[in-house]
């Protein structure tokens, strides 16, 4: 029960790494408010987890300033506070610099770097009240680079950056602000590409431990990186990625698929 009586915040946490994530600080004996988009998802969600009082949901545009701070409030007025903020929320893209449409740039910006930084700032005065912290969801493709995924690599090369910066500036408040960078993820999208018999070799062949990861492999660093065994860990991006990136070479086998 690592975070028994901890309130916490999940964006994206309805699906994937996200409702990984926040069935895993349920566990723990934490309270979870689970943030997406769409109200009639984020409503079935919290319906069919079962989990009483200990979980609420929350509607709202993480790219959007106002929605973002309306949510984080929502979430201080339920819960009395707030301890961990999980920056979870994102979506892919695929492109070159001179392919992307500024509809598609603006998108990817405005959900994986905007949405990181409108809600980490909204929550920060309540993280730095509550002695709290923050974990980014970065992407090893924000370590290295992806053919066609300009836009994608690039919001989260500057979510890695953040968190850094992040760390340094509010390390005297007592926030930590950390990050994990998922490889390859088994979500729906990877499982139809693992279907193509070429694309499930190449992902045995360049992953050192020869298989992709589980969305709760990713929810066990995020949890870990928020608890009290992290408190001396700040400004640390951790790769959870089977050891791919430890190539001295990065093999390029569309990590982006694990968002």
């Amino acid at each position: 029960m690592r975070f028994d009586g901890k309130r916490i915040l999940v964006t994206g946490g309805i699906s994937g790494i996200g409702a990984a994530t926040t069935r895993r600080f349920l566990e723990d004996g934490a309270r979870v408010a689970v943030l997406d988009i769409d109200q009639a998802r984020v409503d079935e969600f919290v319906s069919g987890e079962s989990a009483g009082d200990q979980l609420i949901g929350v509607a709202a545009n993480v790219s959007d300033s106002g929605s973002a701070s309306a949510a984080v409030e929502q979430v201080v007025q339920r819960f009395g506070g707030l301890d961990v903020l999980i920056n979870n929320a994102g979506v892919g893209g695929v492109g070159k610099a001179g392919d992307v449409s500024d509809e598609d740039w603006r998108k990817v910006m405005g959900v994986d770097l905007d949405g990181v930084f409108l809600m980490a700032r909204a929550a920060l005065p309540h993280l730095m009240e509550s002695q709290g912290n923050i974990v980014n969801t970065a992407s090893i493709s924000g370590l290295y680079g992806d053919f066609a995924m300009v836009a994608y690599d690039t919001a989260k090369g500057a979510v890695v950056n953040f968190t850094r910066a992040t760390a340094v500036d509010y390390g005297h408040d007592g926030v930590r602000v950390n990050a994990v960078a998922p490889g390859p993820v088994r979500t729906p999208i990877l499982e139809e590409a693992l279907a193509n018999e070429e694309i499930s070799a190449t992902y045995a062949e360049r992953i050192p431990l020869g298989r992709t990861s589980e969305p709760e492999e990713i929810a066990s660093a995020i949890t870990f990186l928020a608890s009290d065994d992290a408190s001396f860990i700040t400004g640390v991006t951790l790769p959870v990625d089977g050891g791919l990136t430890s190539w001295s070479a990065q093999p390029n086998i569309s990590v982006g698929l694990s968002t």
